[in-house]
């Protein structure tokens, strides 16, 4: 089966398949005889990790919706039907929750080998923007799936985030009772958030993942060295440090997804909230918009945004100074591949500067996203100000720091 990419799959079903539709060339193009690295090493799980966990959620979605009411009077009481009459109902509920923050937890570290090894430099810009635009797509799936158990967090943390719009000068009142769909977070809320979540973003999700991967298909995939596998070839035109995907890299990656789902199980069965961090004690309490709870925060995944938010001092009692910024600190990763003016890609051939760096942007990751779990303080809020200004830092000064560091040879064949 796995010829040349011209050859076609003779006789049978899949011969008759092959002869109406591109079934051979599509195996060949992308599976078979898609050449990989052959150092690829354990960052490289990762991407095969998080299709595996959007395949998940959206099987686990399906399932969910059967039993679910977009209705305000009855979602919450839906949400523990679902938990406690359905036939694994709490099985499926807790395998999508717990599914949304694996999710941002394999996209984290899938962006985070992207800028350990120069994965965002040329040729390969569309395939990091289009990554962009995939995890702005989760981070809007996530905030309208929050909604939809209408419980206390639920209500309440969609209210905070949406009013964080309606700081927006001029326009920002309208585009938070657009996104309401009324003037306080009530029923036609949720049922937006519903349509958005089950249907359009899923769809547009999608469209983002094939456009991401025949992005990468095209220019081919990089490795921890950086090197350009395709400009060594052999007589026969393939590259001499690459392998084909299929079967060497699918097995490889059925090892890590046999990893990931013993994790996952762990999680799923025997600690499904996480001590609060996957799904918050008050979100097992109907939303009462009478009763604010005493501390709203966002989930985990949108924690380090919501401290930079939090770490700008307001201008005339307005926050929009901060919402400001949490929204650039989103949009400068679409810049990246071009404020990187290193001449080696992988960080095993750069200096000590960009290494530095890479790790206190880390750190003040991290810790911007504990601060933003936390009850704000004076020192807390001083402490989240000085990793903001890390964390801002490590692109502005991108363009200086990476083109005075220090860098090594780069070999000529992957090592």
């Amino acid at each position: 089966m796995a010829g040349n990419t011209s050859e076609k799959w003779q006789g049978g079903l899949l011969g008759w398949i092959d002869a109406r539709f591109p079934l051979s060339s599509m195996w060949n193009d992308h599976l078979a005889r898609y050449y990989a690295p052959k150092n690829f090493n354990f960052w490289y799980y990762f991407g095969s990790l998080a299709l595996l966990v959007l395949v998940m959620q959206i099987i686990t979605g399906i399932w969910l919706t059967m039993n679910y009411k977009p209705d305000a009077e009855l979602a919450f009481n839906s949400v523990e039907y679902i938990m406690r009459d359905v036939n694994w109902g709490w099985l499926i509920r807790y395998m999508h929750s717990t599914g949304g923050s694996f999710f941002f937890l394999v996209v984290y570290l899938h962006m985070f080998r992207g800028l350990l090894y120069g994965s965002y430099r040329k040729p390969r810009e569309l395939i990091w923007i289009f990554g962009m635009f995939i995890y702005l797509c989760l981070m809007a799936e996530a905030f309208m799936g929050y909604l939809l158990p209408w419980g206390q967090m639920s209500y309440w943390g969609a209210q905070v985030i949406i009013n964080l719009f309606g700081t927006i000068p001029w326009i920002g009142e309208s585009i938070a009772i657009w996104i309401r769909g009324d003037y306080v977070v009530a029923d036609a809320t949720l049922n937006r958030f519903f349509a958005f979540h089950v249907i359009a973003l899923p769809i547009v999700l999608l469209a983002l993942v094939v456009l991401h991967l025949l992005a990468l298909h095209e220019v081919g995939s990089n490795n921890p060295d950086g090197i350009e596998i395709k400009k060594n070839k052999d007589e026969n035109g393939n590259p001499k440090d690459g392998i084909p995907f299929h079967p060497y890299y699918t097995v490889k990656d059925i090892v890590g997804v046999i990893v990931f789902l013993i994790f996952f199980s762990i999680v799923v069965f025997f600690a499904p909230e996480m001590g609060g961090y996957f799904l918050e004690h008050n979100n097992f309490i109907p939303a009462d918009p009478l009763k604010t709870p005493e501390h709203i925060a966002p989930l985990w995944y949108f924690t380090p945004y919501y401290a930079i938010l939090r770490a700008v001092p307001s201008i005339a009692g307005s926050a929009f100074p901060g919402v400001l910024a949490m929204f650039v600190a989103i949009l400068v990763l679409f810049f990246v591949p071009w404020l990187d003016r290193s001449p080696v890609k992988s960080i095993r051939y750069r200096g000590n500067l960009y290494k530095i760096s890479l790790v206190l942007f880390v750190i003040s990751f991290v810790v911007l996203g504990w601060l933003g779990m936390e009850q704000p303080s004076t020192v807390k809020t001083l402490i989240a100000q000085v990793c903001t200004i890390i964390y801002f830092a490590f692109f502005f000064l991108m363009p200086v720091y990476t083109k005075l560091d220090k860098t090594k040879p780069v070999p000529d064949r992957v090592t």
